[in-house]
Order: structure tokens, then C-alpha cells, then sequence
């Protein structure tokens, strides 16, 4: 990467150390003080359904604003979000606040997320795109090793409205990187085409409309979601899983986060170097998180759950790179912010929707054969989605022959 675009990827590094500190804060803050699974299940619904839900909108709203403006009001407004939460439950109390300020800044990271994604095409437009991903996924990565390990760190010395607030800083921090990064390189946003005329509905429709007509590209929706219901129902139960049901520490919490984040950094410098195909990527991320849901279900023993955990969080982000690329593909330029959004919110609302589940079926002896379920879930549609494309394949060669 170019030295001027060091200080643009310190910002995402920055941000998603923030966001991590607060991923790991909520479920565990919320299973210690209610000691109840099926609050962390619900925890987690409210904290990300929210997030899913506005993607359509920050997507077409990459077409018509500089996603520039749009990342910086994210970052800032987040920072506000973590400072005025804990205000407000040092004025009232209440653990809900906790989970309020999360779901804002939930929302607040899709704005950011979207466009982040509308903006990297134009800042690497002369390099490969897949490396840039790994790019930009290793800045994210770098923040998970260290978000974990950050956020037990100050628990131990502080209660955790004050980790909220430190939160907020680095949100302020990464604003300040975007900024210094903006100033330095130059990189002017291409300016928006005008907006069309219409109902305040089309740029979902024609969203729609790609995702249902252009070719591979409903697959790669499907096989999204079916992916996201095992990462959900990992990140619903983790905390409750490692400290309620292995009994283990949250110091042994946080190091196993850690490893799963070690060992995605791991696989994403494996992508960078090696000249895997697109298809290669998906097929072997999609069956190592697919067995590992089922591992980490399956076990009684603390090191099985680990095992599949690792499996779980460390092939997600190869098999994000092959989403992420795929779209990149399949997408028409002027339409691309419009339809990621969209594509973005059917691909995770399984994420929620297994946070709801883990709520209803909250037991300890339930929530190891959900995650099997799911799990299994995950591995027929996409073994669905691989018949049905081997027959297409087949049907059309057959008509070719003919």
C-alpha cells in the first residue's frame, strides 16, 4: 500500500478496535449481571438487528453523498453515542443504556461500513481488489487481536461505563486518522450523479431487482446468510458458552477471542500470497465454519469448543473476502452503493434472527444442539445451492451439445 494511505488504514484499524471493545463489552457485561443466557441472546438481537435493517438506506445514500462525509460523521457520532449513554445511565442507571448506546453505534458502523466499501474501488482502482480486501480485512483483524485483550484490561482496573467512554475516544482517534489521511493524500470522492427521479422506493427496487436477475448473484446472497446464521448463534452464546457452560475465566474469554483473531490475521496473509481462485476461497471457508459450528455444539469439553470456535471466527473473514469480491463483479458501478446496502441487510439478518433463537432456547442443554442445528443448516443450503448449480451447469452443456 502507498504511504499516504497508512493513515486510512490506521482509521479502520482504530474503528474496529472501538467497535470490538464494545462487541466483547455487551454480552459479557449483560450474561454477569442478569447470569441469564436468554439475556444475551436478547442482548444481541436488539444490539444488531438495528444495524441490518438501515443498510438499504446508507447504501443509496453512498450514491447520492460523498461516502468520505459519511465515514466521518459515523466515527464522530459514535464517540457522541458512547459519551452521551454514559451520561444518561449515570443519571437514571439501568443496564439498558448499555445495550442502547451499542445498537446506536451498531447503526452508526453501517453507515461506515457502506461506505467504506463504495470508496475502496476508488482509492485502489489500479490495484487488485481481492489483495486490497486483505488488505483492508487485516486493519479490521488487527483490531480484533487487540480489542479483546484491550477491553479485559481495562475491566480489570475500571468499571465498564468508563471503558464505554475510552471507547468513545478511539472513535474520536480514528476521525482524527481519517482526517490527517484525507489532508495528506488528496483523494477527492467522485462526485454523486444527480439523483433520479421517483419513488423514494427505487433505489430498493432496482437493489431488488439486481439481486433477483443478475447472474450469481442471488447465490452468493444465499450462501451469505446461510454462513451468518452460525456466526450469530457464535457470537450470541460465546460469552455465556466460555464463562456459564465450560465454567472458564473471562481472561481465558478474552485470549480465546484473541486466537480467533490470530489465526484470521494468519489466514488472511495466507490469502494475500497465495494465488487461490475465488471459488477455492469460498468452498474451503464455507465447510471449515460449517464443521466448526458443528464441533463447537457438539462438545462438553472446553477445548472442543474452542477448536470450533477457532474454525468458526477464523475462516469468516476468507469467506468475507470471497462475498466481497464476488459483489464487486456482479455489481454495476453507478448502482453499486444501492445494492450493497440491500445485499448487505439479506445476507445478515440470519445474524439476528439466531440471536432470537438462542433467547428462546436458552437452557444449557439446549444451546449446544442449536448451534449444531444451525450448523447443519448452514451445510444444507449450501449443499442446495451446489446441486442446483451442478444441474444448471449440466442442463446447459446438455443444451449446448444438442
Amino acid at each position: 500500500m502507498r504511504v499516504n494511505h497508512q493513515a486510512f488504514f490506521c482509521s479502520l484499524f482504530v474503528a474496529r478496535l472501538a467497535d470490538q471493545v464494545l462487541l466483547f463489552l455487551v454480552p459479557l457485561v449483560v450474561f454477569q449481571t442478569t447470569h441469564q443466557v436468554s439475556w444475551s441472546g436478547l442482548a444481541f438481537f436488539i444490539e444488531t438487528l438495528p444495524r441490518y435493517l438501515v443498510f438499504p438506506f446508507f447504501g443509496a445514500l453512498c450514491d447520492r453523498v460523498s461516502p468520505l462525509r459519511l465515514m466521518r460523521v459515523s466515527q464522530a457520532v459514535r464517540a457522541l453515542a458512547c459519551f452521551g449513554g454514559v451520561a444518561a445511565y449515570g443519571l437514571s442507571g439501568g443496564i439498558g443504556w448499555l445495550i442502547a448506546l451499542s445498537a446506536v453505534c451498531g447503526v452508526l458502523t453501517s453507515q461506515g461500513f457502506v461506505a467504506r466499501e463504495v470508496m475502496l474501488p476508488q482509492i485502489f482502482s489500479t490495484q487488485q481488489f481481492q489483495r486490497v480486501l486483505a488488505w483492508s480485512q487485516l486493519a479490521d483483524q488487527l483490531g480484533f487481536v487487540l480489542g479483546p485483550m484491550l477491553a479485559a484490561l481495562l475491566l480489570g482496573l475500571w468499571r465498564w461505563e468508563w471503558v464505554v467512554s475510552a471507547t468513545g475516544v478511539l472513535f474520536l482517534c480514528a476521525d482524527g486518522a481519517l482526517l490527517l489521511w484525507q489532508r495528506t493524500s488528496g483523494f477527492r470522492t467522485a462526485d454523486p450523479p444527480p439523483a433520479a427521479a421517483g419513488h423514494w422506493t427505487l433505489p430498493v427496487r432496482i437493489a431488488l431487482r439486481h439481486v433477483l436477475m443478475l447472474p450469481g448473484l442471488k447465490k452468493v446472497v444465499l450462501l451469505a446468510a446461510a454462513e451468518n446464521l452460525v456466526i450469530g448463534v457464535t457470537l450470541a452464546t460465546s460469552a455465556a458458552m466460555v464463562t456459564g457452560f465450560h465454567a472458564q475465566s473471562n481472561h481465558y474469554y478474552a485470549a480465546l477471542q484473541t486466537a480467533g483473531a490470530v489465526a484470521t490475521v494468519l489466514i488472511l496473509l495466507t490469502i494475500a500470497r497465495a494465488a487461490w481462485t475465488a471459488r477455492t476461497l469460498g468452498s474451503v471457508a464455507f465447510v471449515s465454519i460449517c464443521a466448526g459450528g458443528v464441533i463447537a455444539g457438539a462438545s462438553a469439553a472446553p477445548w472442543g469448543y474452542a477448536l470450533g470456535f477457532l474454525l468458526i471466527v477464523g475462516f469468516d473473514k476468507m469467506f468475507n473476502v470471497y462475498i466481497r469480491s464476488a459483489r464487486q463483479q456482479l455489481i454495476p458501478p453507478q448502482d453499486y452503493g444501492k445494492t450493497t446496502g440491500v445485499v448487505i441487510l439479506l445476507n445478515n439478518l440470519t445474524q439476528p434472527l439466531a440471536g432470537l433463537l438462542v433467547s428462546v432456547f436458552s437452557t444449557r442443554t439446549q444451546t449446544g444442539p442449536l448451534i449444531v442445528i444451525l450448523s447443519l443448516t448452514m451445510g444444507g443450503i449450501g449443499a442446495v445451492i451446489t446441486i442446483g448449480a451442478a444441474l444448471a451447469r449440466r442442463k446447459r452443456a446438455l443444451a449446448l451439445w444438442e
